[in-house]
């Protein structure tokens, strides 16, 4: 077998791994109804095995990711396969919510590995324009993963039950371990005079720690002012955690990250567009999701099938794009196509009605997959470009980081948006419906507590159906949705034409020449 091919096989593997990785990040979404009955918990309580995941992932990514470089990236990486393997099999028998949310943290402490090394092994492993077609392949993988997740998760849960999207994972991860060990390469030991730096690992992730639970518990508390004992508690934490991280980075011989790669605009520009993708694409699918399945009707299954007009697009332009990028400038396809997502979703903000149907949304939701199918493949290879091997795990890594707080950060921010613009709304248009003022007192009240995602099932429930006031009330508080999440459309829109301004001023075009990468 040649070595051309072992690589190819190499890719495949790792692709099943960042795979698995990245859609258990969302799958879990629509098994939450399912296992708020299973368990007989409130939904805040089965929301944590979202929230663990995605706590534990990004407070560890650039632990893994150092771990990798000092110890070998192949080695560290197919622990972390097995490491999500195990605790796959633990949440699919979890017997109750504590067993599950602690399992979920274990198993994004294998993502978290299998996320931040995979583009690094890629990078390592292929040489001049094969490194730009294998990265693309990569990043439609990451790009496919993150948006399929309604779909796999609809299916299987419909299917098999909530326990299946755990269960799956076992087969596919022994085979991804199988084949990285046979196929992968190992990145030549470079652990060789290197030591520990303690003291950046436990400052990093208490710095990311304090900052990712503080928007989870704002995403969780919306109407906590930003200035409440709480929110500066953590957010305070997170900037001394950090000030002392950079304190510490910069005085010592052997840090856990080489500072110097934030003095090379290019990289910057590469992390704040990593951070654009975050907050704009991917956190704008849970909107998206919630006004298909909530508001417009449509199951699991159904929703999932409508978002391939945005995931399909993946999986068709991320190979395409390693050849592109090897000929035209990767700065001006990146700027430009995450200008093209800010057009679609003035697109969809445009169509935002209370008779919104998938026929308006679609032309947007397309505009929406290529810049996600463009975009996420040419910031793999633009962000290995210049770096050294012994770094690459760390460059992967940061870049991970940088998307995975940006779809915190989004989710938490368009949600701040879209319960604001919705609460205005009731309040300023339910005094126009002819109902008892101690009726509209409290369904005021318990659709404001409800929240936008909700506020849908209280409405339409049986009881309120049958009241003489119900068509109005339901226009109502459909509008203050519609208008929501029109103003969460717009948010989008503003993060990705910033993003797009960030790679036009800060990237540069460049070649993969240098020999310390080839």
């Amino acid at each position: 077998m040649t070595k051309s091919t072992r690589n190819w096989i190499g890719l495949t593997a790792l692709s099943l791994g960042v795979f698995m990785a990245l859609l258990d990040v969302t799958i879990v979404n629509v098994a939450l109804p399912t296992m708020v009955r299973d368990f007989n918990e409130s939904f805040n309580n089965v929301q944590w095995v979202l929230n663990a995941y995605s706590l534990v992932l990004g407070v560890t990514l650039l632990i893994v990711s150092k771990i990798g470089d000092m110890y070998g990236l192949k080695r560290v990486f197919v622990i972390s396969l097995a490491i999500f393997v195990l605790a796959s099999a633990v949440n699919g028998m979890a017997p109750n919510l504590l067993i599950l949310d602690i399992g979920r943290g274990v198993q994004a402490l294998g993502g978290a590995g299998m996320n931040a090394l995979a583009m690094a092994l890629v990078a390592v492993s292929f040489k001049g324009s094969k490194r730009g077609v294998a990265l693309g392949i990569l990043g439609s993988v990451i790009g496919l993963s993150s948006a399929s997740g309604p779909l796999v998760g609809g299916y299987l849960v419909a299917q098999f039950g909530w326990r299946s999207i755990f269960y799956v994972n076992i087969p596919i991860g022994i085979i991804a371990i199988v084949l990285t060990m046979i196929y992968v390469d190992e990145v030549p030991d470079l652990s060789k005079n290197h030591h520990i730096d303690f003291a950046g690992m436990i400052l990093s992730a208490g710095s990311l720690f304090a900052l990712i639970y503080g928007l989870i518990l704002k995403e969780n508390h919306q109407h906590w002012s930003w200035t409440s004992p709480q929110m500066l508690g953590w957010f305070g934490a997170a900037i001394v955690f950090f000030a002392l991280f950079i304190w510490v980075e910069g005085r010592i011989k052997q840090p856990m990250v080489n500072l110097a790669m934030f003095k090379n605009p290019h990289f910057v520009g590469t992390v704040m567009v990593a951070l654009a993708l975050g907050a704009g694409i991917y956190s704008y699918n849970t909107y998206l999701t919630a006004l298909m399945q909530n508001y417009m009707g449509y199951s699991a299954l159904q929703a999932g099938v409508r978002q391939l007009t945005i995931s399909i697009w993946s999986l068709i332009l991320g190979p395409l794009t390693g050849y592109l990028g090897n000929r035209y400038s990767k700065k001006w396809m990146i700027s430009g196509s995450l200008f093209l997502g800010g057009i679609g979703f003035l697109m969809l903000a445009n169509v935002m009605t209370v008779n919104v149907s998938f026929a308006e949304l679609w032309p947007g939701m397309v505009l929406m997959g290529i810049t996600n199918g463009l975009v996420n493949p040419l910031l793999n290879s633009t962000g290995m470009e210049g770096v050294q091997v012994r770094e690459m795990g760390m460059a992967s890594g940061l870049i991970n980081v940088f998307r995975q707080i940006g779809v915190t950060l989004g989710i938490v921010s368009m949600g701040l948006v879209q319960s604001n613009v919705y609460e205005q709304y009731l309040t300023a248009h339910m005094g126009q419906v002819n109902m008892p003022h101690a009726a509209a007192t409290a369904i005021h009240k318990a659709l404001v507590n409800a929240g936008p995602f909700s506020g849908h099932g209280i409405a339409f429930s049986a009881r309120l159906s049958k009241m003489p006031f119900a068509h109005d009330l339901q226009q109502v508080v459909w509008q203050g949705y519609a208008n929501g999440t029109r103003a969460v459309t717009l948010t989008a829109a503003g993060i990705v034409v910033v993003g797009g301004l960030c790679a036009a001023v800060l990237m540069r075009n460049r070649r993969i020449t240098s020999a310390k990468q080839d």
